[in-house]
């Protein structure tokens, strides 16, 4: 594969993301075009001897997630909507106003055009249009860090392996793609990663491996590279009267962990599981009495994900000596006890807590029967 054949932004989908995909008759289309498993993950700390393993064969699973291309994700999605005849998909499109009239909403879109509806789900990202006009506020701070994103073709293979380093600086990660080659995220000061972008690509493969080291061998070609700011941004509210907010249009996080995507798929699970469920008990779809439902399930599991990836971040960037100890010492404990490292496991893969019910393993037949 030629490096600029990928795209530079990648999201790490857990278990229960593929279960989502899968339900809604999407993964196909992933796995068709090009995803890849990762089955361990490695991760330790520069600044000492603190390293933690984990290993999908340790739950019985067959692997910890996959690394999927955000290009493939939306291509997959797009063509499973373009399965049903009572989806309309306006593309462009640009909302010019919103406005509350009677028992809905009125869009008007640049052009002219209305639309009404009963409920508005805000989907659009960080910079939300839809929060914004609603007047919803929300908690947030810069990290004062740039992830620079690139593709690297390295001469060993990354065998299925997520490698991860902490450096002072932030953490450098190395996700598996197909082949020898990986998908990069390298958090670090602005500074550093604008000097990054402008070193030429030898310049940059130099400078990559003498901060990663040679566990993959030889960093041999490098992609187009980018680089975006980080930070944290969380909505004080996800609802309004007939208006709901999902993904990163609620919550923002660091991306140390590859959480972001996949919170923001059960959000969207979880706001389906309690429109249908309103539906069939008769209800008012976009009712606050309904939609808050959709904040409380979803509010706790959120700020829960993003205060333990604000806390790593913060722990593992620290150049203090007492918590350089803590952190090594914190890793290698982690790494020694077999329960503590299976129960962070099988909540990365979104294998435990409140799932939505397309998250949740598909019963057999047998197991159905049983329950009955």
């Amino acid at each position: 594969c030629p490096l600029d054949s990928f795209d530079i932004r990648v999201s790490a989908i857990t278990r229960a993301t593929q279960r989502v995909f899968e339900g809604i008759g999407a993964w196909e289309g992933m796995v068709r075009r090009r995803i890849s498993a990762y089955r361990e993950m490695h991760v330790w700390d520069a600044s000492g001897d603190g390293a933690i393993h984990f290993d999908s064969a340790d739950l019985g699973e067959p692997d910890l997630g996959h690394i999927i291309e955000n290009r493939v994700i939306l291509a997959a999605l797009l063509e499973r909507l373009a399965d049903f005849d009572n989806v309309d998909l306006l593309c462009p499109a640009q909302v010019r106003s919103l406005r509350h009239e009677g028992q809905g909403l009125t869009l008007e879109l640049e052009g002219g055009q209305y639309l009404k509806a009963k409920l508005l789900v805000g989907a659009d990202g960080s910079n939300s249009w839809v929060r914004q006009q609603t007047d919803i506020k929300t908690t947030e701070w810069s990290y004062g860090q740039k992830a620079v994103v690139a593709t690297i073709k390295t001469s060993a293979s990354h065998r299925e392996t997520a490698w991860q380093r902490f450096l002072p600086e932030g953490p450098l990660a190395f996700l598996p793609m197909t082949d020898n080659y990986s998908s990069i995220v390298w958090s670090t000061t602005p500074e550093n990663a604008d000097a990054l972008l402008a070193l030429d690509d030898a310049a940059f493969l130099v400078m990559l491996q003498q901060t990663f080291g040679d566990q993959l061998g030889q960093m041999e070609s490098t992609g187009p590279r980018g680089a975006f700011p980080l930070g944290l941004q969380h909505a004080r509210d996800y609802v309004r009267e007939r208006i709901a907010l999902i993904g990163n249009a609620a919550h923002t996080i660091h991306p140390l962990a590859g959480q972001g995507l996949n919170l923001g798929v059960s959000d969207a699970a979880a706001l389906a599981e309690v429109l249908l469920d309103a539906r069939a008990e008769g209800k008012e779809l976009g009712s606050l009495r309904v939609l808050r439902r959709y904040e409380r399930w979803r509010k706790g599991d959120n700020v829960g994900v993003m205060a333990a990836m604000d806390g790593f971040k913060r722990l593992f960037g620290s150049r203090g000596a007492p918590l350089r100890w803590l952190r090594n010492t914190g890793l290698k404990l982690t790494n020694a006890s077999g329960p503590v490292k299976d129960m962070i496991m099988r909540r990365a893969l979104g294998i435990e807590g409140d799932l939505p019910r397309l998250a949740r393993p598909q019963r057999t037949a047998s197991e159905q029967a049983l329950s009955k």
